[in-house]
């Protein structure tokens, strides 16, 4: 480092969808691309490995994210998500993250402290469980008004309708309780 000068921040990303048809399309990871780009350039930083899994985020073994964990270390850098609830939905494995001693920040929250990152996954935590609950619920529905369960079958009810309502609602709650905590 010359005098008077820092060096640039480094960061290792970490994208993550939950799907093979997600990963296929594309459409996540190059939003979740250009969120953590967008944060890179704003601060002045550099990225110096990105690292993309396809994996449900409940899962806590995920090879990318250990290898991304461990490129932090090497390089000195701090972990880039594009969104907290990208790393997980589990205050015990968020907690085992920042107790790890690798530093991350979430591009859309950058500002947030170890205090907040607790509640915000202890908020995701409980969303996945009342989704998990909701979409039990749907399909017990489903499966009591007859419809096949189980695949495209001929006569199969669509509900992707009622899985992007409950989608939407469910982000519009993350939102508002985001702005309180933040604000």
């Amino acid at each position: 480092m010359v005098r008077g000068r820092q060096t640039a921040t480094r960061f290792v990303t970490y994208l993550r969808v939950s799907t093979d048809a997600q990963g296929r399309s594309g459409l996540g990871l190059e939003a979740q691309r250009a969120a953590v780009a967008q944060h890179v350039a704003t601060t002045g930083g550099r990225i110096v490995a990105e690292f993309v899994e396809v994996e449900s985020g409940r899962k806590k073994d995920r090879p990318q994210l250990a290898a991304a964990l461990e490129a932090c270390r090497q390089q000195r850098a701090v972990l880039l998500l594009a969104k907290l609830d990208r790393l997980a939905r589990n205050v015990a494995f968020v907690s085992g993250l920042m107790e790890s001693g690798v530093e991350f920040i979430a591009a859309d929250m950058p500002t947030v402290n170890r205090l907040t990152v607790h509640i915000l996954a202890a908020v995701a935590e409980e969303e996945a469980r009342m989704i998990s609950a909701r979409t039990k619920a749907a399909l017990a529905a489903a499966k009591a008004r007859g419809v096949v369960l189980g695949g495209r079958r001929e006569g199969a009810a669509d509900l992707r309708p009622y899985a992007k309502q409950a989608s939407a609602a469910s982000v519009a709650r993350a939102e508002r309780l985001t702005h309180i905590l933040v604000a």
